[in-house]
């Protein structure tokens, strides 16, 4: 993909929000209690050493400005994957939404994941890494082609580059068969868009079901008959004993201050 020259707080913003805390408090005690305490007997840098303490607040609070930006940025990539519903949604990503994606995915996994937003890529667009398993992945955000054989060599020759375990080619769409062929066997795995699509169903939180739940249950407990005599909700209950036993009766919630019954029918 397009190579990005970013900013470290761009980088701060892709990471996770504690990260720039982090940093705002080593650049703030590094500025305002260390640098200012070192002597090297110059003392023209001694007094730039000193000044720094001055300027500590202002960086660290640059810094620290990037945690809202990761927070909300996090939270924007958990929703792009949970509202994702079929694969015709998936091919209306932009081609960094679908990195984004697909990085998402395999976080949920338990991968410890680093996008490549930052330089070159050279053919690397995510990598993951769970306990000494390294893997690259390259994803082809095409709507209609298939990913052909060239693409499946070229990464082959950057695993080998990097030394990784394996490589993971990701596309919307499906592969050629001599894509196929040429992956046989080796630490290439492809993954087209019906597999994408599997895997991320797989690890939705699906949240808007919850809510529907949610609403059911409310509808629920509002629709709930109430005691005529203390104003308590009705429960269902099955009579233990007598001619009725085994029948199901209301009981007011109240019992046994309230010992109001009625038919289940009668509601």
């Amino acid at each position: 993909m397009a190579n990005k020259n970013s900013s470290f707080f761009k980088l701060l913003t892709e990471l996770p929000w504690w990260v720039a805390v982090m940093v705002a408090v080593i650049v703030y005690v590094g500025l305002t209690h260390i640098l200012p305490t070192v002597e090297t007997g110059n003392p023209i840098t001694d007094m730039v050493f000193k000044a720094f303490a001055h300027a500590g607040p202002f960086f660290a609070g640059i810094f620290l400005l990037a945690s809202p930006f990761a927070f909300f940025n996090a939270r924007r990539k958990r929703r792009l994957l949970d509202h994702q519903k079929d694969l015709d949604s998936v091919k209306a990503l932009s081609w960094k939404e679908f990195e984004e994606l697909v990085a998402e995915a395999y976080r949920r996994q338990g991968y410890r994941v680093v996008e490549n937003d930052f330089g070159p890529d050279g053919g690397i667009d995510v990598t993951l890494t769970k306990g000494n398993e390294t893997a690259i992945v390259q994803c082809k955000q095409w709507r209609s082609k298939s990913v052909g054989v060239s693409v499946v060599r070229e990464m082959f020759g950057v695993l080998t580059a990097h030394s990784a375990s394996k490589v993971l080619i990701i596309c919307c769409g499906g592969f050629t068969r001599d894509a196929t062929a040429f992956a046989d066997g080796k630490p290439i795995q492809l993954i087209g868009g019906e597999e994408l699509l599997n895997m991320v169903k797989d690890v939705q939180t699906n949240e808007p079901l919850k809510r529907e739940t949610l609403a059911t249950n409310i509808e629920i407990e509002t629709t709930q008959p109430t005691c005529p005599k203390c104003g308590g909700k009705l429960m269902v209950r099955q009579a233990k004993r007598g001619s009725n036993a085994g029948n199901a009766f209301l009981g007011c919630s109240s019992f046994p201050k309230c010992r109001h019954t009625a038919e289940v029918t009668n509601i």
